[in-house]
């Protein structure tokens, strides 16, 4: 908004300027989230545990330790963040910008998706929200829309194409299962995140590194001479999402600060069905899916832990982990709550820079 307000003024009012960079609109959104964020916080939270009562019902199937630590703290904190981010974009974005309503239609919609299911599991008072299907069939109707917007956004040149890591000229052609292969990316990334959303800020951490490393993706994509230097694929207005994934770093940091251990207020999948799916739809845009898979690979290895679990037990009656998602396996054999999470971190930043390399390495 500032940008469109402002910068039709830069003639006059040489301050106004700034407005046109990137970087410093990227930096506005950042500190604009985080103070929205600490404001927001505390009275999200009394206002979460005044309607919750007993908080996020905890799953009798888990960690027992899970029971006593966990009881009474609300849930559905994922409001906080979604607020501070579209605020933070709505306020720093070009607001002619296409992509940066379709990312915030992802996040809004996923959101809604799970906020719906976060009620029910408050309302029934056990840890079963919506179904699976119901779930999944939401989740698949959006990103159906948003395939539909990114293919039609798109330049005739990247049209249906999905480009491959450490390979320059390498696009592969999908056609008609390019849509399908959207579908795919988004409403996996949003359950991966979903599935790593299980401890005190294990979450929002890996969400805020893979955040900021899409905002530099989505910087440098958006720009012909940073794209031509590195051998990127250009999506000329791209560049723009840099500012969404700016906002959400934070507003990731400001929600950090209530859900580190032990927490104030969950997630829930109101925040982590959201960031998991706009995360999805930054690296359709950017033509970065595949990056997306080794920067999130922590995401991966959960939601890889949860699918071999199941189906080792279909298919041999045996489970593969004491309990998945995987980091509830290390609280089994007695990692301290905080060792799984800062470790978990750790690897977060070095699936993080692995990615970032394949921009270079071509």
């Amino acid at each position: 908004m500032l940008y469109n307000l402002l910068v039709p003024y830069a003639k006059q009012f040489e301050l106004f300027n700034l407005f046109r960079y990137l970087t410093f609109r990227s930096g506005g959104a950042v500190f604009t989230a985080i103070i929205i964020s600490f404001y927001i916080g505390p009275k999200v939270i009394r206002w979460l545990k005044s309607k919750q009562g007993e908080g996020q019902p905890i799953r009798l199937d888990g960690p027992e330790s899970h029971l006593l630590t966990k009881k009474g703290t609300p849930t559905m904190g994922g409001v906080m963040i979604l607020a501070a981010v579209s605020i933070s974009t709505l306020l720093w974005a070009d607001l002619s910008n296409y992509y940066v309503w379709i990312v915030l239609f992802v996040m809004l919609s996923f959101g809604g998706i799970g906020f719906c299911d976060d009620y029910l599991k408050l309302t029934k008072r056990n840890s079963k929200g919506l179904s699976s299907r119901q779930k999944m069939l939401a989740q698949a109707l959006f990103s159906f829309a948003t395939a539909l917007a990114v293919l039609y956004m798109a330049p005739p040149a990247l049209a249906g194409q999905v480009a491959v890591p450490f390979f320059k000229n390498i696009l592969i052609n999908v056609g008609i299962f390019y849509i399908p292969f959207v579908m795919v990316v988004m409403v996996g990334a949003s359950n991966a995140v979903n599935l790593t959303d299980g401890l005190d800020g294990l979450a929002i951490v890996p969400i805020m590194i893979v955040a900021g490393c899409f905002a530099l993706i989505a910087y440098l994509v958006g720009n012909a001479v940073f794209a031509n230097y590195l051998q990127l694929h250009e999506v000329a207005g791209s560049g723009e999402l840099a500012i969404f994934c700016s906002a959400l770093v934070g507003a990731s940091l400001g929600f950090l600060w209530f859900n580190a251990p032990p927490a104030q207020v969950f997630m829930g999948d109101t925040g982590s069905l959201a960031f998991g799916g706009s995360l999805g739809a930054i690296s359709v845009i950017t033509r970065h899916e595949f990056v997306l898979a080794i920067i999130g690979g922590l995401f991966v290895i959960e939601a890889v832990s949860v699918i071999l679990q199941v189906a080792s037990f279909k298919m041999t009656g045996k489970r593969i982990f004491k309990m998945a998602p995987i980091h509830h396996h290390f609280e089994k054999l007695g990692w301290k709550e905080p060792t799984i999470v800062i470790r978990f971190w750790i690897v977060a930043c070095i699936f993080a820079l692995l990615g970032l390399a394949t921009l270079k390495l071509r």
